[in-house]
């Protein structure tokens, strides 16, 4: 997963903001939304994203995967990441 193209986020200590260059809007990220999204970016998936959530905020472990389905949904539905495809190796 990755950032779509023209959007930046800035990390401002523990929460982040989104700005969407293409339509001057921000979002801004709580600080669990902001952890899971760079969990996410470092190219982690989001079983690996539930652990590294859990290891900082460990009151989370009910709900970890759902809240992490949920956030994607809506990055997604708001057009502000993008799949990144697996590259093959070569033969």
């Amino acid at each position: 997963m990755s950032l779509r193209p023209g959007v930046t986020l800035t990390p401002i200590d523990e929460v982040a903001v989104l700005l969407d260059e293409r339509t001057g809007r921000y979002r801004q990220l709580n600080a669990t939304a902001a952890l899971v999204l760079r969990s996410l970016l470092a190219g982690h998936g989001p079983d690996e994203a539930a652990r590294d959530l859990v290891r900082t905020h460990p009151g989370a472990t009910p709900t970890a995967e759902a809240d992490i389905a949920a956030l994607v949904a809506q990055l997604r539905a708001a057009n502000l990441i993008v799949e990144t495809a697996d590259r093959e190796q070569p033969r």
